[in-house]
């Protein structure tokens, strides 16, 4: 971070380094005939902006936490057409589990780090000091930087301007080695970030056979916000088919 405490920036300066920012980063999501010039520069961009960027640790009226909820949202409608387009022969179960990644607070995190935005965010002065949670800064701001683009543009667009090429590397990781980035994982990074702690999963052996697809039985919950169940022919396999079932739940909500 460039500045440690930035609560005390004037408007003059915090405009000039949100201008800045925009070059850098984000040169032509401009509604304007001249990006690049400064001073024509939207406001409206810039008064979403400041509201994206300034953490509810340094404002607890005007924060990140509304773009952040409308930017949860939209990074999931966007996530789905960039699946939709890139993989049209993907089943749902699978375009799940890449989705969970794909919107998920790690990569968010990873996005943030990339683009510097703990440079330009307003925080706290108490947290301004805790790095054990400047990720979850990153990812809570990028995740309401994108709610600003939303809303500024009013469609997806430039959500997928900004990060198709880190979507398609992660893709492209992720289909490397599908297994080690499977339903159970999608669903505990979820999880996790709604803070609902781990997935609970209960499974029983229904049936002796081996081979029997139904021989056992998973049920998972979250807390008591979702109930899911699955069968497979075994354990392993009956948790994931539960994941899967709760992941497509999700998508319903």
């Amino acid at each position: 971070m460039q500045d440690k405490h930035l609560q005390q920036q004037s408007p003059a300066r915090r405009r000039s380094q949100l201008q800045d920012f925009v070059e850098k980063y984000f040169r032509d999501y401009n509604n304007t005939s001249e990006p690049s010039d400064p001073t024509r520069m939207s406001q409206s961009l810039l008064i979403y902006l400041d509201e994206a960027l300034t953490h509810s640790s340094a404002n607890e009226h005007q924060n990140h936490e509304k773009l952040e909820f409308l930017g949860d949202a939209a990074l999931r409608l966007a996530a789905s057409e960039f699946i939709d387009q890139a993989f049209p022969e993907m089943n749902v179960g699978e375009r799940s589990m890449l989705r969970g990644y794909l919107v998920s607070d790690k990569f968010l995190a990873s996005v943030g780090a990339d683009i510097d935005i703990l440079d330009v965010v307003v925080l706290g002065k108490q947290a301004c000091f805790d790095e054990n949670a400047y990720n979850t800064f990153r990812a809570e701001c990028t995740e309401a930087l994108i709610g600003a683009l939303y809303l500024h543009h009013h469609s997806t667009e430039k959500i997928h301007t900004f990060l198709k090429n880190y979507w398609n590397e992660t893709a492209i990781e992720i289909l490397k080695n599908p297994k080690q980035y499977n339903s159970k994982s999608a669903l505990q990074e979820w999880s996790q970030a709604q803070n609902l702690g781990l997935p609970d999963y209960h499974t029983e052996e229904q049936s002796k056979q081996h081979g029997d697809p139904r021989r056992f039985h998973s049920q998972v919950r979250l807390g008591d916000q979702l109930k899911a169940k699955g069968w497979g022919r075994s354990r392993k396999e009956a948790e994931q088919r539960a994941a899967q079932a709760a992941l497509q739940e999700l998508d319903e909500l």
